[in-house]
């Protein structure tokens, strides 16, 4: 009879786990995935050409000014919610370059004939080697690069217009300041 408390404890622990939980879904915290990239320099790339598009080079992630990279797929319902805010960025002279992981090349190339094509260059990174060497996540997932090719910022998950606004121009804008 002196341990009869004990029932509850069973419950008690699930509740605190459960609590827990509904709490994490709630946090809104783009840096929740850190990358051991931020202040490196990008890693070499292991891309193959995707048709007959500019081919993304190592040189390309060195050239001067700020860059974005976007790592994306055409089976990938997010990367195609961001799409717009890419073609709108590119539209505004930002140079975005493209890592097409682990995707059919055809299918990749129709994407882009689809939605518009906002990329200065592109890599099919066929066997996500390029994709494990940045600590992608998944897709999409976008980087900031300055001028030296240094990664600036990360982001994992979709651009929204929000996200843009408050997390990718800034980091742009301090990349192109050599911040």
């Amino acid at each position: 009879m002196a341990r009869r408390w004990l029932i509850f404890v069973p419950p008690a622990v699930f509740g605190l786990l459960a609590g827990l939980f509904f709490a994490g879904m709630f946090r809104d915290d783009p840096e929740g995935l850190p990358s051991a990239l931020v202040g490196r320099v990008a890693p070499p790339l292991a891309v193959a050409p995707l048709g007959d598009l500019p081919a993304l080079t190592d040189a390309a992630l060195r050239e001067p000014g700020a860059k974005v990279v976007n790592i994306w797929a055409s089976w990938c319902a997010p990367c195609r919610a961001e799409h717009p805010v890419l073609v709108d960025l590119a539209d505004e002279g930002v140079p975005v370059h493209g890592i097409n992981f682990k995707d059919d090349p055809a299918k990749a190339l129709a994407f882009l004939a689809e939605l518009g094509n906002p990329y200065a260059t592109v890599g099919a990174d066929l066997a996500g080697r390029t994709g494990i060497a940045w600590g992608a996540y998944g897709v999409p997932e976008t980087f900031v690069l300055d001028g030296d090719g240094r990664v600036r910022l990360r982001y994992a998950g979709p651009i929204t217009r929000e996200i843009l606004a408050s997390t990718i121009r800034p980091a742009i804008a301090a990349a192109a300041a050599g911040g």
